[in-house]
């Protein structure tokens, strides 16, 4: 893959996306961890944390960059545009809102940037790891200031991890050899491939917001997302906000025939 050169005006606001994935963060480590121990989940505390973090992105955005439009407030513009209008952002407060309320670590802040539709770069922060992942499309991913690429070897043993969703034994019988595991974060699995923690993720019930800024770090990083007949699924089909109502695999480009082998539908 031929790396193009650095735009500054794309440099500029994938620092701007940073710095306020961070200092969202931030503010979302004060609240963390603090649901109500008395119920399972704590709905109450998840739906004002994600209106305050939404609240904080919106005016940052409108300080620095105001004519730019942010997914959901509006439908995105249907033809092609110019100035400002062109920029169209999906934040995405809280991903992991479950593990965020009970006090488990694996939960993020995620930000991409689009622009007349097609994708410019995706951003993902963990606040109590620290770990902060980003890429630009066409050059490489990177977690903190490590570049990353998955390693595709294809091969499967005891040893590989699946990261799947909840309820995934209702759905599938698995002869998978290796760990299957559920950390409850949509983007922390996908992140997880593209860091190669692990061999594949099995995706469920996600969103627009879920997967906008782990597909572009995860393709970047030499991953792909895959519906389950082995086509190349496309994020931009649900820009209008809808469900994704089917079940992908995010994986190593050469590795999502080994996945899929190991997986009987019920």
């Amino acid at each position: 893959m031929r790396i193009q050169d650095k735009d500054p005006a794309v440099e500029q606001l994938l620092a701007f996306a940073r710095d306020v994935v961070s200092g969202a963060g931030d503010k979302a480590l004060g609240m963390y961890g603090k649901g109500d121990a008395a119920v399972k989940f704590d709905e109450r505390l998840v739906t004002s944390a994600e209106l305050e973090l939404t609240d904080f992105f919106k005016e940052r955005l409108s300080s620095v960059f105001p004519g730019h439009a942010i997914f959901g407030d509006r439908l995105p513009e249907e033809d092609y545009v110019h100035g400002e209008k062109r920029h169209l952002w999906i934040y995405d407060p809280l991903d992991g809102v479950a593990n965020f309320q009970a006090g488990i670590p694996i939960w993020g802040i995620s930000l991409a940037l689009l622009e007349n539709f097609w994708p410019v770069f995706g951003v993902t922060f963990m606040p109590v790891t620290g770990e902060l992942f980003y890429a630009s499309v066409g050059h490489q991913a990177f977690w903190g200031e490590r570049e990353i690429r998955i390693p595709d070897t294809g091969e499967i043993s005891n040893e590989s991890v699946l990261l799947t969703y909840s309820r995934f034994h209702n759905h599938y019988h698995s002869t998978f050899p290796g760990k299957i595991r559920n950390l409850g974060s949509t983007a922390a699995h996908v992140l997880y491939v593209a860091t190669g923690r692990a061999e594949g993720a099995l995706l469920a019930n996600v969103s627009y917001r879920d997967l906008a800024a782990a597909q572009i770090i995860l393709e970047a990083a030499g991953g792909k997302i895959h519906r389950l007949d082995g086509s190349h699924f496309h994020l931009s089909d649900y820009l209008s906000g809808q469900r994704i109502e089917e079940h992908l695999i995010a994986a190593p480009e050469g590795s999502f025939e080994s996945i899929r082998m190991y997986l009987k539908e019920v």
